[in-house]
């Protein structure tokens, strides 16, 4: 059975910085392409940020130079490091894995940005 639990969300400021995790209870968390997606109340589900099994990474335009993600393999857990949060960044954000057809989610973590 895999789990993904998120932690890290809250209300913060605009400007201000927030560090989310995700940990992973995949008994081969190698081999698995982990990833960050949002949802804004109203819109659909974006892919914000995403981590291959050898680090590389890829980022939505509105993310990038702001949000890094990255992985420990040791811990099994994916971060993604926030930075000049804006309010349009408001949503809840879900951790991803994902190895072919295997796709599995997490339940999701509220971030609030105030202007």
């Amino acid at each position: 059975q895999v789990q993904l639990v998120e932690s890290g969300g809250g209300l913060v400021q605009a400007g201000g910085s927030l560090r989310l995790s995700c940990a992973a209870s995949i008994s081969m968390f190698g081999i698995y392409a982990m990833g960050w997606y949002r949802q804004a109340p109203g819109k659909q589900r974006e892919l914000v940020a995403v981590i291959g099994v050898g680090g590389s990474t890829d980022y939505v335009d509105s993310v990038k130079g702001r949000f890094t993600i990255s992985r420990d393999a040791g811990k099994k857990t994916v971060y993604l490091q926030m930075d000049s949060l804006k309010p349009e960044d408001t949503a809840v954000y879900y951790c991803y894995a994902g190895w072919g057809r295997n796709q599995y989610w997490g339940q999701g973590t509220q971030v609030t940005v105030s202007s």
